[in-house]
C-alpha cells in the first residue's frame, strides 16, 4: 500500500501504485499517475495530466506538470509522461506539452536532473540524460540518449541534441549538437568528439578511431557542404554503427544549422 504522511494532499482521482511514498507536504493532483515504488521526499507538487514511471524519486520543492510557459497555451488538456527510475532533484521544474507541440512533453528512462533544471513544454528527452544544476531546456527540444548537461548550460527552442553529446558548463546552444559531440563556449561551437564518455561507455577502439576519421572528413575539410562531407564519410564508414548515427543525424535535418567549429559555423 502507498506510504502517505497526514501532512500531504492527494486530490481525488489520483491513481497511486505500490510501495508509493508521499513525504510531508507534498500535493498530488487529481489527474496523476504514480507508478510503483516511486517516492516524493517532501514538499513536490505533482499536478496536471502528469504520469511518473516505476522508481523515480522526486525531491524537495521540485513542481512537474503546472501549466507550460508558453503564453499561447489556453488550457488545453495536455500531458508530462516521465519515465521510470529517473531521480529528479530539487527545486526541477518539468511543463507538460502545448496543442500547437504536440501535446506532450517527454521523459526517458534512468535520467539524473539535478537542482534547479528544466524540461520546457514539448520536449522530448531520452534515456540516461544527465543535466547538472541549472542546466535548462526550452520548447520542443529533441534529446537523444546519454546526452550530458554541464551547470547552467541553456538549450533554444526546437534544437536536436545527439546521442553521447556532452555540453559545457554556461554554455548556450542555438543549434543542433551531433552525436557524440562535445560542445563548448557562451555561444555553442564544436570542439571535437566526447571521446571520454565514448570510452566510459565501451565503444571499442576500432569505433572511435571510425568517428575520429569521420568527424575529421566532416569537420576539417573544406570540400563541398557539410552534407556533401557527410554522406561521403557515411559511405565510407559503412560499416561503423556510431558513424552512421552521427552522419543520419547530420543528412536527416535538411535546412538546419548545427554547432560546428569556428571556421565552419555558417557551413
Amino acid at each position: 500500500m502507498p506510504q502517505i504522511h497526514p501532512t500531504a494532499i492527494i486530490e481525488e482521482g489520483a491513481v497511486l501504485g505500490d510501495n508509493v511514498k508521499i513525504g510531508p507536504y507534498c500535493m498530488v493532483g487529481g489527474k496523476v499517475t504514480l507508478a510503483e515504488g516511486v517516492e516524493l521526499t517532501s514538499h513536490v507538487v505533482v499536478t496536471g495530466r502528469t504520469s511518473i514511471g516505476s522508481g523515480s524519486v522526486v525531491y524537495p520543492f521540485a513542481s512537474l506538470g503546472h501549466r507550460p510557459q508558453d503564453l499561447k497555451y489556453a488550457g488545453e488538456d495536455t500531458v508530462l509522461e516521465i519515465g521510470c527510475n529517473n531521480q529528479i532533484r530539487e527545486h526541477v521544474t518539468m511543463s507538460p506539452g502545448t496543442a500547437h507541440g504536440g501535446g506532450i512533453t517527454k521523459v526517458g528512462d534512468n535520467c539524473l536532473f539535478m537542482a534547479s533544471t528544466h524540461v520546457g513544454h514539448d520536449c522530448q528527452v531520452g534515456d540516461y540524460v544527465i543535466m547538472a544544476n541549472n542546466a535548462v531546456l526550452a520548447g520542443h527540444v529533441y534529446v537523444e540518449d546519454y546526452a550530458i548537461f554541464g551547470g547552467l548550460s541553456a538549450v533554444k527552442q526546437w534544437c536536436r541534441i545527439g546521442t553521447h553529446s556532452i555540453i559545457g558548463g554556461l554554455t548556450g546552444v542555438e543549434f543542433d549538437v551531433i552525436p557524440y559531440g562535445s560542445v563548448l563556449g557562451s555561444r555553442a561551437r564544436l570542439g571535437g568528439l566526447n571521446l571520454i564518455g565514448l570510452k566510459r561507455r565501451n565503444f571499442s577502439r576500432e569505433e572511435i578511431h571510425a568517428l575520429r576519421g569521420a568527424y575529421k572528413a566532416i569537420f576539417n575539410s573544406e570540400n563541398g557542404t557539410m552534407r556533401d562531407r557527410a554522406a561521403a564519410a557515411q559511405v565510407q564508414y559503412a560499416e561503423f554503427e556510431g558513424v552512421q548515427t552521427m552522419t543520419t543525424f547530420i543528412l536527416g535535418a535538411d535546412g538546419r544549422k548545427f554547432c560546428a567549429p569556428r571556421k565552419h559555423q555558417d557551413d
